[in-house]
């Protein structure tokens, strides 16, 4: 399990959840689940990407659960959530339709906002009933449906096979992140961040990607590096608003355009000039209202009825 090493102050600290439980997923998984805000309040569910955990969504949860029920989980590997020999697309989709099960009631819908492989989590669910039974409508940050590893721009190269070669071999090697040193948050923010990141936005993103065992960031480096969700994409029946940071250099605008090419409801594209791969963080009130604007079109609190 990964070593808990966020920021423990400011804006990206985690909040103190409202409850916390334990969701079995359909291999005998656990996953480690954080409510957030009050019963009844429109439902929001939080999925993060490699290498980081609920604390990632710090920001979103913070601003959120004054008025909606927001759920966070940890992939399985990643947090509190225990590592697994099983690591694949089919693992991501049952452990999301796990939590939704667990956490909504029947009939009840939530805007779902995945970041990265939380995004490609949602690709991975889209076509299932229980998915979509419950999905108002989707947020898809920095994130892509296939040819991660060949359209990453994280080494200075000209596109081809020895570039492709070369990322797969630098993002999924097996050596250990070791501390958060100025070295190591200096290269962080290179590979995911755009240039003009606050140094405390640095600082949260490199402690919530070092928790992470290097074994469970190698296994799911490999998932990643054959991903093919492009069918899920067109599966996706929920609204949906795509978000990319135009210096993403782990998931390009590429993607995101693709996406939006692809997507059967999609409701809006936005780049975000300067900023890189981690949107929530880069742009915290940005994401926070997108999340905000879909719950008010699609997932509005339904009124109390008089006498009740």
């Amino acid at each position: 399990m990964s070593r808990l090493l966020h920021v423990a102050s400011g804006p990206y600290a985690p909040p103190v959840p409202t409850r916390e439980l334990t969701v079995t997923s359909a291999d005998g998984a656990p996953l480690h689940v954080e409510v957030h805000g009050p019963d009844g309040a429109p439902a929001v569910v939080l999925v993060h990407g490699w290498t980081c955990s609920t604390a990632f969504w710090a920001a979103q949860i913070r601003a959120l659960a004054a008025g909606h029920r927001v759920i966070a989980y940890d992939q399985r590997g990643h947090g509190r959530s225990p590592a697994s020999r099983l690591c694949s697309t089919e693992a991501l989709a049952d452990d999301l339709e796990a939590v939704l099960a667990a956490t909504l009631a029947s009939g009840e819908r939530a805007v779902i906002a995945g970041h990265s492989m939380g995004g490609m989590t949602v690709l991975a669910a889209a076509g299932r009933e229980r998915f979509r039974a419950h999905a108002a409508a989707v947020l898809l940050c920095s994130t892509g449906s296939s040819r991660l590893v060949a359209e990453s721009t994280v080494l200075p190269m000209r596109a081809g096979r020895l570039r492709t070669w070369l990322t797969g071999h630098v993002l999924g090697s097996r050596a250990p992140l070791g501390p958060v040193t100025p070295l190591a948050r200096r290269i962080l923010k290179y590979a995911t961040m755009g240039a003009g990141s606050a140094p405390d936005m640095v600082e949260a993103c490199a402690r919530i990607v070092h928790a992470c065992p290097r074994a469970v960031r190698h296994s799911w480096s490999q998932v990643l590096h054959l991903l093919d969700l492009d069918h899920g994409v067109r599966q996706l029946q929920a609204p949906t608003e795509v978000v990319v940071g135009a210096r993403d250099r782990l998931t390009p605008p590429v993607h995101a355009r693709a996406l939006v090419a692809a997507l059967p409801r999609c409701v809006g594209l936005t780049e975000l000039p300067g900023l890189g791969h981690m949107t929530p963080v880069e742009a915290p009130e940005l994401v926070t209202g997108k999340i905000r604007e879909l719950v008010t079109t699609y997932a509005p609190a339904k009124p109390v009825k008089e006498g009740a």
